[in-house]
């Protein structure tokens, strides 16, 4: 499986499951635009990526709003001549009951997760539909199937994205586009960090290790490659067996 001479874009490149996917994708062969909020981050990444023997590029993007996302997939376009791949990874949490929930919180984690997967689906599509050919990957999460406790805002956004990902995978399958989300499970990273606790323990999972952000890399890797080409409108969970009983 590989991803060779391919053209990858990384939304939230710049640190945790947006830095390990653009690694991963950049050892199975492909050049790699790591675009994030965080310029120096993205710079960061895109050295790593240069280390291992493939072109890179370092973007700013603000997944939220509509001129960046514009702007920084013209750039992204203009590099290489083509993207073949968008991997909608960028994400925020808000910790708060629902009653105690302000509007504010509420619209930022949309306007970030939603919005953003959105803004980022429609640049693609744009791109990709004159190529006749694309891989669109939402980074959603479990909890968009079955909920966090005191995250609701974030539960909201994250199945909101599986059914953008089942619709665009409707709308663009015509083109030759796939698009599919992953549903990670916990996985340690700077978002994930102040998750209760409730939901991290050993006996949430049926395998005994904790997640990695290279365990939704590699899963990006194969939605991103010519063997998923029959591949699409799938919400795949990589999650260590957590919730496999519900939900």
């Amino acid at each position: 499986m590989t991803l060779q001479n391919k053209v990858a874009l990384v939304t939230g490149g710049g640190r945790g499951i947006g830095r390990a996917i653009c690694l991963v994708f950049a050892a199975k062969g492909a050049d790699v635009i790591a675009a994030d909020l965080d310029l120096a981050a993205a710079q960061g990444v895109a050295g790593e990526v240069e280390a291992l023997g493939r072109r890179s590029l370092a973007l700013t993007m603000n997944v939220a709003d509509e001129a960046s996302v514009n702007q920084a997939a013209g750039e992204a376009a203009a590099w290489q001549g083509r993207i073949d791949i968008w991997v909608n990874n960028a994400g925020v949490g808000s910790r708060a009951m629902l009653h105690e929930m302000s509007a504010e919180q509420w619209d930022k984690v949309l306007s970030v997760n939603l919005r953003g997967a959105f803004l980022g689906t429609r640049a693609a599509a744009r791109i990709m539909m004159p190529q006749n050919s694309g891989r669109i990957i939402n980074i959603s999460s479990r909890a968009g199937k079955g909920g966090s406790y005191g995250h609701c805002s974030y539960s909201s956004s994250k199945a909101g994205m599986i059914g953008l990902t089942k619709s665009t995978a409707r709308e663009l399958g015509k083109y030759n586009i796939t698009a599919n989300a992953i549903l990670p499970g916990f996985i340690p990273t700077e978002l994930t960090k102040n998750l209760d606790a409730s939901i991290t323990t050993p006996e949430q999972r049926v395998l005994p290790r904790a997640g990695r952000p290279e365990d939704v890399a590699y899963a990006a890797a194969y939605l991103a490659s010519d063997e998923a080409e029959w591949v699409t409108g799938i919400g795949l969970e990589v999650t260590g067996g957590t919730g496999m009983f519900a939900g």
